[in-house]
């Protein structure tokens, strides 16, 4: 039995990982749940699945889940705050993380596994755009093995040379090709795009995921900080990673080589897939997710990106490019105009603009340190929220 901790375990990866577990009870013992604040599901899920651990970020919601769990008689040991998520990340007892969490609320947990030498499976991106020098010293000093979750860079993994490492440039590799669904608004006539809602922004028309990366799907963000990650993960140049336009999202990604082959990945659009390539990997295990009917689809189109329609796409490359505290600055701003349109205090086409505005106005070179990265993230957070009174519009009415 293998033990595992799950950080995020209450947003669509932390639910998808607990499906495929279940499926595997003969394999895998959960120690450990953490999630931000959502204390309703959490409780549900300690009662389900009887952790020895739960964790949550927010003090407030630890104490009313730690009061709920006494009431019901559950066992499970609550922890608090950032160093409770930390804590778990940590715990010997389960060499198995799952960093889940999402934005920059998961970087001093999915840190914390990396240097505590755990397989790492990696679905909080903004760890890497945020830290990645960090985060790949601390795998490589301590021995932690990282494995992407993201569809794109699992499937780019599942295509790369046997033997790669994360951060490590793989053996005849030319490029990168990144799929993007498109999003909700791929088609959408641009001088609409001013009324569109949080609700149409988060409908997203192959993939099931929370509110705040819907919304960075629909703006092109999502790929973005994909692009980032993925220079850091396989040791490439931002011009080796091109974004294509895949309305269907069955093609994940693609690797090209120097001889000119491309190798694909395709599957289902189900987060499960490359959860159980993570778990299982270098072997393979039943995920539950049904057999991809190629004959049935009939079409894969691909198609370039409109970096003008979708500036959030252009600023990431820019900061791929520039890096230093660009990355940050972008996904800080980034998280900061996203909750200010779905709060409705700004209209969707105004998120890049808050971006912009921001990485214009950040200095400093590189970061070198946790607490650099962090003074970055703050400052950025900073200048975005003074950017949104200004930029709001009619919808805040």
């Amino acid at each position: 039995m293998i033990g595992v901790t799950i950080l995020g375990s209450t947003g669509s990866v932390g639910r998808s990982t607990l499906d495929v577990l279940s499926l595997h009870p003969d394999k895998f013992e959960l120690i450990a749940l953490g999630a931000r604040r959502n204390v309703k599901q959490l409780a549900e899920q300690v009662r389900r699945f009887r952790p020895k651990y739960a964790a949550v970020a927010d003090p407030a919601a630890a104490a009313e889940l730690a009061c709920d769990l006494r009431r019901t008689g559950e066992g499970t040991r609550v922890l608090a705050g950032e160093e409770g998520l930390s804590e778990i990340a940590r715990l010997p007892e389960a060499p198995y993380v799952m960093a889940a969490i999402v934005g920059g609320a998961g970087l001093r947990s999915t840190l914390a596994a990396a240097e505590s030498g755990k397989r790492l499976m990696l679905a909080n991106k903004e760890s890497l755009v945020m830290a990645a020098s960090l985060v790949l010293a601390a795998a490589r000093a301590s021995g932690a093995l990282l494995l992407p979750i993201d569809s794109e860079h699992n499937a780019i993994f599942q295509c790369l040379p046997h033997g790669t490492q994360a951060g490590e440039t793989p053996r005849g590799v030319r490029r990168i090709l990144l799929t993007a669904s498109g999003g909700p608004f791929l088609d959408y006539p641009a001088e609409a795009l001013a009324s569109v809602t949080p609700e149409q922004a988060c409908a997203h028309p192959n993939w099931v995921m929370g509110r705040k990366i819907s919304v960075d799907s629909a703006t092109m963000m999502n790929k973005g900080l994909e692009l980032i990650e993925a220079c850091h993960l396989f040791g490439l140049r931002p011009d080796q990673v091109e974004v294509v336009v895949h309305r269907q999202s069955l093609v994940h990604s693609m690797v090209e080589y120097i001889d000119g082959s491309i190798l694909a990945q395709l599957g289902s659009p189900d987060m499960r897939t490359p959860i159980a390539h993570a778990f299982a990997w270098p072997d393979r295990l039943r995920s539950g997710v049904d057999s991809l009917d190629l004959i049935g689809k009939s079409r894969l189109d691909f198609c370039a990106p409109d970096t003008g329609r979708f500036k959030c796409l252009g600023l990431a490359q820019v900061a791929a490019r520039v890096g230093g505290s660009l990355p940050v600055a972008l996904n800080a701003s980034n998280e900061i105009a996203v909750q200010a349109f779905l709060d409705g205090q700004l209209n969707f086409p105004d998120i890049p603009g808050v971006i912009e505005a921001v990485m214009t106005a950040m200095k400093g070179g590189a970061l070198t340190t946790l607490d650099d990265v962090l003074a970055a993230d703050r400052e950025a957070r900073a200048r975005a929220r003074a950017c949104i009174p200004a930029a709001a519009r009619s919808v805040c009415a």
